[in-house]
């Protein structure tokens, strides 16, 4: 017997932004053909906008869709970034970078930083920071691509982007509607839902226009107009471990300090962020509520910028949480309207990413079997939850007494998930892996080391070597600072390969 044809036949994006037009862009190269896709926005609705950084797999979101490197460089004002420097986070006065690869290149079943910490004891080991080389190219303001001979200590970092979001939606949008994206311009005034199984029918916008669809996603941002305000899906509350909620910003002039690496710097109630373009610095303050007002936080981002202001302060209330749901009935939300962890470790786009990849993973037919939903959302939670716990992990671990934020985070009670994985490396320095984990062990490694937890221990398997901890972490410090100075500064390599006009 022949079957109906249950295909999904036309998706309709709700929201532009980042969220938007990366989803539209990949439903454009994925979607058979015969599914419409329609997003609808509002230039009088304005965008987030803030995030500017991002993390390695953003890469391979463009690859996918077959997007030019240069180009796209160009087209965004955007710069290298090779990790995070952490300013002031363990302890005022004390700094550490948190790099995009290894550390070293790994010659035995025993880590490196094992090695690490037996001369550390010894009083004959730098920063855990001298051992990578990714800090070897950030910290002398160099870059060029990893090399693919796995040999030599130039494969062993990685490397993302900062551009200007606005810029890289707009590039996005020009990709889309290249490939039958439809672009609608209003604001949504209605949302229809089916009296028999709740799910969603049909927009209108506020001029009378309606658009019906079998797909819905939500990429609204805050508001979640689908997921929360017409599906009421419920909101879990996160704030009690990442307290700040709230955050200003103001870009500035360049400087010549044109650094390929994002800048955190831990402030009074919050920290503020660097991130240069090509253009100009982005900068902003995230901070708690509770212990500075916006006034005090507007001012301590005024008077920390390396430049002159080139506009005036923008601020943007939110609540770190995620929504009960991501995928209910036929919306899946995007973005901002899933749910929102802060800035700290760029995973904001890298959130807007995965969700589109599960939406290509599970793409539901027009039955939409609880099973593909049910699963979407395990792995979507599992994921948010590790990125979470990542997260805390820099507020928590901290030795400052300097004022009640800090004081509040190095005290307060932590997730299970996260307790064990401070504890064994706080007892044996080894590294614990969980479901889903974004971040990979080099990740937590600087994390841990740099907001000083220094293991009790050494991996016992250390005791059966002969290996001399110093000699050999001395000449790796060298080759890795010898490499370094053969790359072209930041600047040349932009300017060579792929400056904006």
């Amino acid at each position: 017997m022949d079957t109906p044809d249950r295909a999904i036949r036309s998706v309709v994006i709700v929201g532009g932004g980042s969220a938007g037009w990366m989803t539209a862009a990949a439903l454009a190269n994925a979607a058979p053909v015969g599914c419409a896709v329609t997003l609808i926005e509002s230039e009088e609705i304005g965008t987030v906008g803030v995030g500017e950084a991002t993390i390695p797999p953003i890469r391979t979101f463009n690859q996918m869709l077959g997007i030019d490197e240069a180009e796209f460089m160009r087209r965004t004002k955007g710069s290298f970034k090779l990790g995070i420097q952490f300013v002031n986070w363990g302890k005022e006065g004390h700094a550490y970078f948190h790099p995009f690869g290894t550390f070293g290149r790994n010659f035995d079943t025993v880590s490196l930083h094992h090695y690490w910490l037996q001369a550390r004891e010894a009083g004959k080991a730098g920063p855990l920071d001298d051992y990578c080389m990714a800090w070897a190219a950030a910290s002398a303001g160099r870059f060029a691509p990893p090399v693919q001979d796995p040999r030599h200590v130039l494969s062993t970092y990685d490397y993302a982007y900062h551009f200007d979001a606005g810029l890289y939606a707009a590039f996005l949008r020009d990709y889309a509607e290249k490939r039958s994206v439809i672009r609608v311009e209003g604001k949504i005034a209605d949302v229809a839902l089916c009296a028999r199984n709740g799910f969603v029918e049909s927009v209108t916008l506020e001029d009378g226009r309606q658009f019906a669809g079998d797909l819905f996603i939500d990429c609204s941002g805050f508001r979640g107009i689908l997921i929360e305000g017409a599906l009421k899906t419920g909101y879990e509350d996160w704030s009690h471990w990442l307290p700040c909620d709230r955050a200003v910003a103001a870009p500035c002039a360049s400087t010549p300090d044109f650094t390929p690496y994002t800048r955190s710097t831990a402030r009074q109630a919050g920290w503020q962020w660097r991130i240069p373009l090509q253009h100009r610095i982005g900068n902003g303050h995230v901070y708690c509520s509770k212990f500075i007002s916006d006034d005090a936080a507007a001012d301590t981002l005024i008077q920390n910028l390396d430049g002159t202001p080139l506009a005036d302060p923008r601020f943007l209330r939110f609540n770190t949480g995620r929504r009960k749901k991501i995928w209910n009935k036929n919306v899946i939300a995007i973005g901002l309207s899933s749910g929102f962890l802060e800035p700290l470790e760029s995973t904001s786009l890298h959130l807007i990413q995965a969700g589109i990849a599960k939406l290509l993973a599970f793409f539901p037919d027009r039955d939409f079997d609880p099973m593909n939903a049910d699963e979407f959302n395990r792995i979507a939670h599992s994921e948010v939850e590790r990125i979470r716990d990542f997260l805390i992990l820099h507020y928590h671990l901290n030795q400052r007494t300097d004022s009640e934020l800090w004081k509040y985070c190095a005290q307060m009670s932590v997730p299970d998930s996260l307790q064990d994985k401070i504890s064994h490396f706080r007892r044996y320095g080894r590294l614990i892996q969980r479901e889903f984990d974004l971040f990979g062990q080099a990740s937590w490694l600087a994390v841990h080391i740099g907001q000083l937890n220094i293991p009790e221990r050494v991996d016992p398997l250390l005791h059966h070597r002969s290996v001399n901890a110093i000699d050999w972490l001395a000449k790796l410090r060298e080759a890795l600072q010898g490499s370094a100075r053969q790359l072209p500064t930041h600047q040349a390599f932009i300017d060579r390969f792929c400056k904006a006009v």
